[in-house]
């Protein structure tokens, strides 16, 4: 059923970030490979992305409990690790759902297995380009067969062996390196990995605390391979979805906002880093470690904003926030440019295509170009109805620019905010902002 979200008077309130989704894919998947017992992941994503990993983990044989979580914060799971090669062959078809880091990530744990396994998931992953690990884990040894000569899912994973490999990434994909790595971890040598930038390194963090033996040298990665101790890992909140918050807050003309528990990694905090270049009315509050991962409170207010460049090393930091940045460049005094983004073509859609869309569909004076956007800046941001193209990020940035947009914006398709943030609208109506 479709939402219409209008401008209220004032927004204000405190949010608690939901888990992050990415950190809570990989607690999930690195303690099933772990041999040593069971752990416990609190703060778990809600979102359907990350039950997707959960029912796959299942349904290769690994024991999960799931309780719901209370007073704000993300569920609570116990996961029993089975060793690297304790997975037992499914007896259908692995379904990740609307999930890419499901899709590759486990892409690294099933290669070279003497064990049968289809991985599939819904439309919008069978567009994905999958090519990007198929051809490294099949250089490393591993047997794979997918569509369009072996580029999209479904993909097969036949058995194969492992050994070791040395590999120049084309593209800084978080999921690229941990496939890679995962598939390392039961390779007959090391593997190691060159990177032509930095990008998000939950990865290498969560495997160092599991005692894998794993170097980092600038963008140079070796693992050894290794087995996997157990970890209890509490979950921060996903920046990913505060940065809707943090947008809504610098660019609504009435609001103090605090976001709490928000991940502040470095690989993943350009959006921050974007938003202050901007001029934004952002502070760090209660900065501290958990688990290994830097979290802090986020306040904003409202904001002056000016336009800035995006482009080079940051863009990898930042690629899943340029659709709702987009919306603070578009009202910001002076022109916004975005370079270096050419990833955002191959995400759950054409997000610079549906951004772009959607924006000029508003009455926003936004050009697309062949890697970013162009937006003039000093923009009125109409209203109007308006489809996600099925993308949860461009369905959430819909709803952020319905908080301070002249009239009303209406999503004729919400329900996709469910693959990461199941209550994203009830928040939106909790702040005050009118949903209809």
């Amino acid at each position: 059923m479709p939402v219409t979200i209008a401008r209220p008077r004032s927004l204000r309130g405190e949010i608690i970030a939901p888990g992050d989704k990415s950190v809570s894919h990989r607690a999930i998947m690195f303690n099933a490979l772990s041999n040593t017992g069971t752990a416990h992941v609190t703060n778990f994503s809600p979102g359907a992305d990350c039950t997707s990993t959960v029912e796959i983990m299942r349904a290769l044989g690994v024991e999960i409990t799931r309780e719901p979580g209370r007073n704000g914060m993300g569920d609570s799971l116990t996961v029993k690790g089975v060793g690297l090669n304790g997975l037992k062959e499914p007896s259908d078809i692995l379904d990740a759902g609307n999930s890419g880091t499901t899709t590759r990530l486990m892409s690294g744990i099933l290669a070279g297995r003497d064990i049968l396994t289809i991985l599939t998931g819904d439309d919008s992953i069978k567009s994905r380009p999958m090519g990007r690990v198929v051809k490294p884990l099949t250089q490393m040894g591993a047997v794979i067969s997918g569509r369009a000569d072996d580029t999209l899912a479904p993909l097969v994973f036949h058995g194969g062996s492992l050994h070791e490999s040395t590999y120049d990434m084309p593209v800084a994909s978080a999921q690229l390196k941990s496939s890679l790595l995962l598939a390392g971890l039961r390779a007959d040598g090391k593997t190691t990995l060159n990177q032509p930038a930095e990008s998000r390194d939950h990865t290498e963090l969560m495997l160092t605390a599991m005692d894998v033996n794993l170097t980092k040298t600038g963008l140079n990665i070796v693992l050894e391979p290794s087995e996997i101790e157990t970890v209890d890992v509490e979950v921060p909140g996903d920046i990913s979805s505060a940065a809707f918050w943090m947008v809504a807050g610098i660019t609504h003309p009435d609001a103090e906002l605090l976001i709490r528990n928000v991940g502040i990694n470095p690989t993943r905090a350009g959006v921050i880093t974007a938003l202050e270049m901007m001029g934004a009315n952002l502070t760090l509050i209660n900065e501290r470690e958990v688990a290994g991962e830097q979290v802090a409170d986020v306040l904003v207010k409202s904001s002056e904003l000016k336009g800035i460049e995006l482009s080079g090393d940051i863009v990898p930091l930042l690629m899943d926030e340029i659709p709702v940045i987009a919306i603070a460049a578009a009202v910001a005094d002076g022109e916004t440019v975005i370079r270096d983004a050419a990833e955002l073509i191959v995400k759950e859609s054409d997000r610079i295509h549906a951004s772009v869309t959607w924006l000029n569909g508003a009455g926003v004076d936004a050009v697309g170009t062949d890697d970013g956007m162009i937006l003039p800046g000093g923009q009125i941001i109409g209203g109007g109805q308006f489809q996600s193209f099925d993308d949860h990020r461009l369905a959430m940035s819909l709803g952020v620019a319905g908080l301070i947009s002249t009239d009303p914006i209406t999503i004729l398709d919400p329900d996709v905010a469910g693959i990461s943030y199941p209550s994203f609208w009830e928040i939106i109506k909790d702040l005050g902002g009118i949903v209809a």
